[in-house]
């Protein structure tokens, strides 16, 4: 269900909702994990994070920094993309409530972590040690599909590199408004994120290897985590429009 809202959204309440809200689309119909039906948008694209002697990851090196990061949400854009969630649970099965930021409006969405990736594997140019996550969208995301986060370190060469890789269409959406606004916007958005937080991850690295605190995730009494950390809301936060669940 469509909620409108003029205030900040609850999101202890929402996360309880999204445990009762299914995968919003069939994932044997779509790209990679069965035969796709309709038009979906892949994208997979790489950024070089790090380099670290070749072999098994170094202890406090990019990879292992990289990958506590990941795991905590903190790569994100804050001014595109927000989350909330429980620190408590385990990532796999991880509940989130996404906050997606347009100007003076939020969309509130909720996906589920379904994929831990921590492996091993045969690249291109020899073994990569990986590990990563995805999820899935949920019912009453803007989007159908999944999304996927690794970081990856070549054991030849030693090289650290952050994929993002996943595919997704957009959502039925009964706002008109929404839905147009979707159609002029949301690809570019969805292409300006990717990017937004490659820049970010690689900087964060960058700052970490030269000895600079990395951001630690802010717990609040509840338990519930807002990622990424430091964001200091804006005076005129309060007046931003939000949507709870946009899409059907």
């Amino acid at each position: 269900m469509r909620r409108p809202l003029l205030a900040r959204v609850d999101e202890s309440t929402a996360l309880n909702e999204l445990r009762g809200r299914p995968i919003n689309y069939d994932p044997a119909r779509a790209p990679q994990d069965g035969r796709p039906a309709g038009h979906w948008h892949v994208d997979a694209d790489d950024t070089v994070i790090g380099l670290e002697p070749p072999g098994e990851p170094v202890p406090g090196g990019p990879w292992g920094t990289a990958c506590l990061l990941v795991r905590q949400y903190e790569f994100a854009e804050p001014r595109i993309l927000r989350a909330a969630y429980r620190g408590s649970d385990a990532l796999p099965g991880r509940y989130m409530l996404l906050e997606g930021r347009f100007f003076g409006l939020r969309f509130y969405l909720g996906v589920r972590i379904t994929c831990v990736t921590d492996e091993t594997r045969d690249g291109d140019s020899g073994p990569e040690r990986v590990w990563g996550w995805s999820y899935q969208t949920l019912q009453g995301h803007l989007e159908q599909g999944r999304l996927s986060y690794e970081v990856i370190k070549n054991l030849a060469t030693g090289e650290v590199t952050f994929r993002v890789a996943g595919y997704s269409r957009r959502a039925p959406i009964s706002n008109p408004v929404i839905r147009l606004g979707f159609v002029l916007f949301g690809r570019w958005t969805q292409r300006r994120f990717y990017r937004a937080i490659q820049a970010r991850l690689r900087r964060l690295i960058r700052e970490a290897q030269r000895g600079q605190p990395l951001p630690e995730p802010e717990t609040r009494p509840d338990g519930i985590v807002i990622a990424p950390s430091g964001v200091v809301a804006h005076p005129l936060e309060r007046l931003a429009r939000g949507s709870l669940h946009p899409g059907r």
